[in-house]
């Protein structure tokens, strides 16, 4: 059963291959069956999130850097290549390059910067370039943001294929293929010379300088693939949503990316895929639930904090945090460290009685 479970990535991306040409329902899960537009339309969203959680993983889990603004780089994505199409016309392969190539080069730059202090040094400069980033998209210069209102993407600017509800499984595979991409790109650096330079900087920054290296370097190097990664999304979520908001360049977008991957567990393999999946979907779902009949009959005293849905979400996660420390992915570890104990301690397990004979 252990060796079976280790197969459950390749199981989980099969379920995920056939996910469009299913018309397997749902209940609860999702409003409409597996294949449907709606559906799909969610799940893409959750695995873009999910893969936007574990390049942010690269720093907090990975490097030890706690940045606030890594939402700038997801935005700086978003905007400039919807802004490429709308302002300098350029085809939507081309404005994709641009967009991510802004996301880079701007990483590379506030990186640079950020990254002369550290601890919380470096979190209160991330910050402050998130804020700065986030009001210049809502004052709106020149007319080119949109301000408040966004921009929407030029549908003449995009192909055929991925306009149009019926297309929406198309725009699915994207988000599927940037998942799978960011997982790569993840697990190659992680398991790379230059990753473990990182695990050592997260453990002892000090005695990575002992050894002759520079840590600015291979901490700036993280910054930068995170950024690009980020901006990667930007483009994904531009095609998904249709437009760009200025909501996704503001520090709560951030602080849910830092929740997402305390939910799923930090510094994992699939910890923050899996809290950016869940976070994702639940505030879809628990907005449903927050605005159902079944909440609107409840007691005032009931009804006024659960149709909520931050108050839910927060509350799931000050739930998960508290019963598992380490977030989603040590439940496994957690389960068979309990049961060695047990064995250790001669509880009987379920296949055996209370005098030690077989039931």
């Amino acid at each position: 059963m252990h060796r079976a479970l280790r197969w459950w990535p390749i199981a989980l991306l099969i379920l995920f291959l056939v996910a469009p040409y299913s018309a397997l329902p749902l209940p609860g899960l999702l409003d409409g069956p597996l294949g449907s537009p709606g559906s799909l339309q969610l799940i893409a969203l959750c695995l873009v999130y999910g893969a936007l959680a574990t390049g942010y993983d690269l720093l907090l889990g990975r490097t030890g850097l706690l940045s606030f603004g890594h939402a700038l780089y997801f935005a700086t994505g978003l905007y400039a290549t919807d802004l490429a199409m709308l302002e300098l016309q350029l085809p939507f392969a081309a404005a994709a390059l641009f967009g991510i190539g802004c996301s880079v080069s701007l990483a590379l730059l506030l990186g640079s910067v950020s990254l002369r202090v550290t601890g919380i040094g470096f979190s209160m400069v991330t910050l402050a370039f998130a804020q700065a980033g986030s009001i210049l998209v809502q004052r709106n210069p020149g007319g080119v943001t949109g301000g408040e209102e966004g921009r929407a993407a030029p549908v003449e600017m995009l192909p055929d294929s991925l306009v149009g509800i019926e297309n929406t499984a198309n725009l699915y595979w994207i988000a599927l293929g940037y998942l799978v991409l960011t997982l790569a790109i993840v697990h190659w650096t992680v398991s790379s010379p230059t990753g473990r330079v990182w695990e050592g900087i997260r453990e002892n920054e000090r005695r990575v300088e002992v050894l002759g290296l520079r840590p600015y370097g291979f901490k700036l190097l993280a910054f930068v693939i995170a950024g690009g990664l980020a901006g990667g999304g930007g483009v994904v979520y531009l095609l998904l949503t249709g437009g760009a908001t200025p909501q996704a360049a503001t520090s709560d977008a951030t602080l849910a990316l830092l929740v997402m991957v305390v939910l799923g567990g930090s510094g994992t393999r699939w910890g923050p895929l899996l809290g950016g999946v869940l976070y994702t979907w639940a505030g879809h779902r628990l907005g449903d639930l927050a605005n159902s009949s079944a909440i609107a009959d409840l007691p005032a005293v009931l009804r006024v904090p659960l149709s909520q849905p931050l108050f839910l979400l927060g509350a799931l996660f000050v739930a998960v945090v508290y019963l598992l420390p380490g977030g989603l992915a040590k439940l496994p570890a957690r389960i068979r460290a309990g049961r060695s104990e047990a064995d250790r301690a001669g509880v009987p397990g379920p296949a055996h009685s209370l005098e030690g004979g077989t039931t």
